[in-house]
């Protein structure tokens, strides 16, 4: 041990004695992990001054590159691998119901209540034609009839709709009730593999690391039924080249299908989303009281 680091470890002590005055006991807890944890990593790595001030820089260009379209801090969280252990530890997909994966940051939400069997693609980019039929159903089997499916993925050029100024918005993006017997249908594209956005810090930093910016084909889908978890999942073509080297760890075996030929030309899949009920209040917890409308 060098003569500094009894001082390092005082400063750790320091910094941790004053955030124990942290009223909110998750955040205390939240804040003390993170400072012992950057504190060891900066004495592990001998971490000096320059490169403080390079990972400063580094961060702050992140922030800057942030728009509303394009969400710059998920995708460096996303290719650490921060965003698919997250995931993990949430345990979404336990007891049965369909694994979670990870949102990722080109989700929009209030997409378009589209009728079933009817496309999600508002114009038309090639691609072959993909028919999904879907259901929803509980753990125990039952179907779930009004549960909402909200479906989205890139159009063939790799792009999604916000990335591309020749789709219309809300271009491969819908959402979807099910009828009395938890199903529902629609029409698409077969998913593509597509590169990340690697014009900016992240893309930087992964050319650094000698890695690659591609995903794995998919199709993004959040399924939600009252009364039950809803889930963040997706589901990836298992022919795609990429499912084994995913840029943001975010595939699960699992989940990869084959896409079957469709009899009157096309490709088909059809795909179950299985939902976990919420679980009841505990015994001692009284019903939240209803607020009435302003």
């Amino acid at each position: 041990m060098s003569h500094d680091e009894p001082i390092a470890e005082d400063l750790t002590r320091t910094v941790l004695a004053r955030i124990a005055a942290t009223p909110d006991e998750r955040l205390r807890e939240v804040m003390a992990s993170l400072v012992r944890h950057l504190h060891a990593f900066a004495r592990d790595v001998g971490l000096r001054e320059p490169e403080l001030m390079a990972a400063v820089r580094f961060l702050t260009e992140t922030g800057r590159t942030c728009t509303e379209d394009r969400q710059e801090f998920v995708l460096l969280s996303d290719t650490l691998g921060l965003s698919s252990l997250v995931d993990e530890l949430g345990g979404a997909g336990a007891g049965g119901a369909t694994p979670s994966t990870i949102l990722g940051p080109f989700y929009v939400p209030d997409a378009p209540l589209r009728a079933s069997g009817t496309s999600i693609a508002d114009v038309d980019l090639g691609g072959e034609p993909l028919l999904v039929d879907g259901e929803v159903a509980d753990t125990a089997g039952r179907p779930l009839a009004g549960a909402v499916a909200d479906v989205w993925q890139t159009a063939p050029n790799g792009r999604y709709d916000v990335q591309d100024p020749d789709q219309p918005r809300h271009n491969l993006r819908g959402r979807f009730r099910t009828d009395a017997e938890g199903r529902f249908s629609f029409r698409t594209v077969r998913p593509v593999s597509y590169p990340i956005p690697d014009d900016g810090p992240v893309g930087r930093l992964l050319r650094a690391t000698g890695r690659h910016p591609w995903r794995a084909a998919h199709i993004h889908a959040i399924v939600s039924a009252p009364g039950h978890r809803s889930v963040t999942t997706t589901v990836f073509d298992a022919e795609d080249g990429y499912l084994g080297s995913d840029a943001v760890f975010g595939v699960k075996p699992e989940l990869a299908r084959t896409f079957e030929r469709a009899p009157g030309g096309g490709l088909r899949l059809t795909e179950r989303f299985t939902l976990a009920p919420l679980a009841p209040p505990a015994q001692n917890e009284r019903p939240m009281a209803k607020r009435s409308s302003p």
